[in-house]
């Protein structure tokens, strides 16, 4: 638009007779140049910005799903209400050998996506797949090897293994401690009290000498 004025100023300069005239042109042509030269270059559209404006809506990560297992394949599932009446391109799924994400495109006028990375054993990229029913996505990544997942993802199995060997110890009374703390720690008012009641009474009862092992 910018541009379009300044041509316009100059036509207007060339055809100008009096000086009065070409002064107010002049410096208008002027003050335009400088206008255009101040000018931010125009901004390469970014690819992901694109992708989200041509989405529409707004996207909620998905967080429920249930799961399970055959010998061949572990399959998630993800319940979506009317999921089934898209176009099957707006569901996707990608899959890694470690790794699958899901993005299901303008349902409802949102978008929704799940993220599942360091998957516990690796899967066949190939042989995966997703199927569409009513009110859920099926996720199945087809297994490498047909053998048993504990859990879906290596941070799951690092976190169960941790949990196992706070109670796991050789000291039996150590183990009831852990128990204890993590009663204590999950439990309501009422609990607290009745674990802090039992504590007092143990401590006393071996002061007294009637056992032996502090617990």
């Amino acid at each position: 638009q910018l541009q379009k004025d300044l041509e316009e100023v100059k036509e207007l300069l060339v055809k100008a007779t009096r000086k009065r005239v070409r002064d107010v042109l002049a410096a208008e042509k002027h003050k335009l140049e400088l206008e255009i030269k101040n000018q931010p270059p125009p901004k390469p559209k970014d690819v992901a910005e694109e992708e989200k404006a041509s989405l529409g809506g707004y996207t909620v990560k998905i967080n429920n799903y249930g799961w399970d297992q055959s010998d061949k394949f572990v399959k998630i599932y993800i319940s979506l209400n009317g999921v089934q009446k898209l176009p099957a391109e707006n569901v996707q799924v990608n899959f890694t050998e470690r790794s699958f994400d899901l993005l299901v495109k303008n349902l409802n006028g949102k978008n929704y996506t799940m993220t599942f990375n360091n998957l516990l054993k690796p899967i066949s990229v190939e042989g995966s797949s997703r199927k569409i029913k009513t009110d859920m996505i099926l996720v199945m990544c087809k297994k490498k090897r047909e053998e048993k997942w504990d859990c879906l993802t290596q941070v799951e199995k690092e976190s169960k293994e941790k949990e196992k060997a706070a109670y796991d110890t050789a000291d039996p009374s150590e183990g009831l401690m852990n128990i204890l703390k993590k009663m204590y720690a999950e439990g309501d008012d009422e609990m607290k009290r009745t674990i802090n009641k039992a504590w007092v009474e143990s401590r006393e009862k071996q002061y007294k000498g009637d056992i032996p092992m502090d617990i």
